[in-house]
């Protein structure tokens, strides 16, 4: 059986993305804002705009969406991509669907994987061909057999995504599948690549401390040392913020 690569395809998503960004932003701080003014704002202001949303909330994220479409990667990789549940999902239904002839993910060099995999698929369609439902006969089909989704995410989840199925610690499957979600996203808008980084590239900090394994780990902080003074200091404070809208926030 041949490896076949992930395919990822973004075939939909928001249009005039970054205005409707800095619009929903400018909304919220600026009286009487629209979004013909954000139209007619320089593109590097339009930057300085994304630049500082970056470091506060994240909400207007939300309003930018990416339909991708996504190929030649196993079950076991949905079962893990659908536990997103701030995104939707339409999947290839094996219900229905012969796969007799599907491909199916390798993961392993042993030969009895493929061994395994193989005699599954045989099985599977001699069950077909004695008039057994597909619905029954997929009951045996190994999680590596190929699928396809299509998928629906909006930026903010996308950018939370990517701090946990871009790190190390990550599937494999998975990590090679969202590397190139990135990749198809950052095509279309490349000011969005800030937002779709590695938690330890992101923060600084290793999202999963215990897992000693990680070759970046060793260039992260070490949040232990300095947590309790943090949490001192947070405690005896008493500040509340106080913002103001800004009337010149439209011109920056």
């Amino acid at each position: 059986m041949l490896k076949i690569k992930p395919e990822v395809k973004i075939f939909n998503h928001t249009e005039d993305a970054l205005d409707v960004l800095v619009f929903t932003k400018s909304g919220r701080l600026t009286p009487g804002a629209t979004y013909e003014d954000v139209k007619k704002m320089d593109h590097e202001i339009k930057l300085e705009h994304l630049e500082y949303m970056l470091g506060t909330i994240q909400t207007s994220f939300e309003f930018v969406d990416y339909v991708f479409h996504i190929k030649n990667v196993s079950r076991a990789f949905t079962h893990q991509l659908v536990r997103t549940r701030t995104a939707s999902y339409q999947q290839q239904a094996m219900r229905v669907v012969d796969a007799r002839d599907f491909n199916y993910t390798i993961t392993s060099d042993d030969p009895q994987y493929e061994l395994a995999a193989e005699s599954a698929l045989e099985s599977y369609g001699v069950l077909l061909d004695k008039g057994v439902d597909a619905q029954d006969a997929r009951g045996i089909l190994p999680t590596a057999i190929h699928t396809e989704i299509t998928m629906k995410a909006n930026l903010r989840t996308l950018s939370t995504m990517a701090e946990l199925r871009l790190c190390k610690r990550a599937e494999g499957e998975f990590q090679d599948v969202f590397k190139k979600m990135v990749k198809a996203v950052v095509e279309i808008h490349p000011w969005a690549e800030k937002l779709l980084q590695v938690h330890c590239v992101k923060y600084g900090i290793c999202a999963f401390p215990r897992y000693t394994e990680c070759p970046i780990q060793e260039f992260c902080f070490d949040p232990s040392t300095i947590r309790n003074r943090i949490k001192y200091e947070w405690e005896r404070s008493n500040h509340v913020a106080a913002p103001k809208a800004d009337g010149n926030a439209m011109t920056m």
